[in-house]
């Protein structure tokens, strides 16, 4: 008996088990519509969006908020804003000419960081409720009214949305969105889910925690402090956003490693809620664990075995594994997979993961991201 090939399929089948089990899970529950009892109601509702040097696109986002179907005179636009470029002037000028929403300023003359500058901004917000979104990003006409009738059921703390569209042409991230949706939508129904989305969430003003100051996912952990609270948070499809992306390998490694970087955090730095706070502590953070701490290093370790296994086998022509792992990732980020290409999605999201684990041992992250220009072009 050949070990290494034994040691290769049992490792294979070790970690491909969990991912079968969730599938299973799925098939099981079938989660569909809202997680949430949801009822009418029009509370306040305070915008927080944090900017840095958006004069080009605050416009278009202005314009997305005034198109939202709520009374404009019972929001507010709170900008958590650290420009240089006259941001906070050209939102003034255009809400000016208005007569709602109101507008609050909050600036930084200096960079601190979107967590720091969030805490200020979601603290000193008026609104009953708090709605985060970025400058970025495109809402739903109807998402407020679905966010308030979402938290209107006393055991939700906290909702984000379901990305419909990624501006673009992005098959790669289309699909990381596509599972994602499907993984949220079955923690939800479960209990609650673990990634929250920076352009479209929304929690009661009065369940807020203030977060690490260096946090990397501020959005994820607003989250993850109001379920420790004692409430759910919940993704509802209802809640519709629009985000932009791309496939090129180089240019996505720059969002989504950092924010690989900041869900990693958390989950560590969190890890004593594993075992309790319902199925969440018992089914969700278990599987986030192995997905993204985990899963990214059985991955490299697999196909190193897989590739001694074949080498064992056939010998030199056992080095096609290799060469075809690397074919599968040329293919992917060229959207060129066809009916494979969805595997590439998450192929993809375990080296961010991986890449995100490295940096973390060699104690890199900052708070202070860098602007992704490509992202804001579709919004300009």
């Amino acid at each position: 008996m050949n070990v290494l090939v034994v040691a290769a399929a049992l490792l294979v089948g070790v970690t491909a088990l969990p991912y079968l089990g969730y599938v299973a899970l799925y098939v099981l529950v079938r989660p569909s519509g809202s997680p949430a009892t949801k009822r009418t109601c029009e509370p306040s509702v305070s915008v927080v969006i944090p900017t840095y040097n958006e004069a080009k696109i605050i416009e278009h986002k202005l314009e997305d908020i005034l198109a939202l179907d709520y009374p404009p005179s019972k929001l507010e636009v709170v900008l958590a804003d650290a420009s240089d470029d006259g941001t906070a002037d050209v939102a003034r000028e255009f809400l000016g000419r208005r007569d709602g929403p109101t507008l609050t300023v909050l600036h930084d003359d200096e960079r601190r960081g979107v967590a720091p500058a969030l805490n200020d901004a979601f603290q000193k917000a008026t609104g009953d409720v708090i709605f985060r979104t970025d400058a970025d990003s495109a809402l739903a006409t109807d998402v407020l009214r679905q966010a308030v009738a979402t938290l209107a059921d006393a055991d939700i703390g906290a909702v984000t949305g379901q990305q419909t569209e990624v501006l673009g042409d992005s098959e790669v991230e289309a699909d990381y969105r596509g599972i994602q949706s499907k993984l949220q939508s079955l923690e939800s129904h479960l209990d609650s889910t673990f990634i929250f989305h920076g352009p479209c969430f929304a929690f009661r003003r009065e369940d807020f925690h203030p977060i690490d100051p260096n946090s990397l996912a501020d959005d994820t952990e607003v989250a993850l402090r109001i379920r420790r609270g004692g409430k759910r948070v919940v993704m509802d499809p209802t809640l519709q956003f629009v985000e932009s992306g791309v496939s090129d390998f180089r240019k996505r490694r720059q969002r989504k490693d950092r924010r690989a970087m900041g869900l990693l955090k958390l989950l560590v730095q969190h890890r004593d809620m594993l075992g309790g706070y319902g199925y969440y502590g018992r089914v969700v953070l278990p599987f986030n664990w192995w997905f993204m701490v985990i899963s990214p290093w059985l991955f490299v370790l697999g196909s190193l075995l897989v590739t001694a296994a074949a080498v064992s086998l056939v010998g030199p022509f056992g080095l096609v594994v290799p060469l075809a792992i690397l074919g599968f990732g040329y293919l992917g980020q060229r959207d060129s997979l066809g009916p494979a290409q969805p595997l590439y999605a998450i192929v993809d999201s375990q080296v961010s993961l991986l890449v995100a684990s490295v940096r973390l041992l060699r104690g890199e992250g900052s708070g202070i991201w860098e602007i992704d220009r490509e992202s804001r072009e579709a919004f300009e």
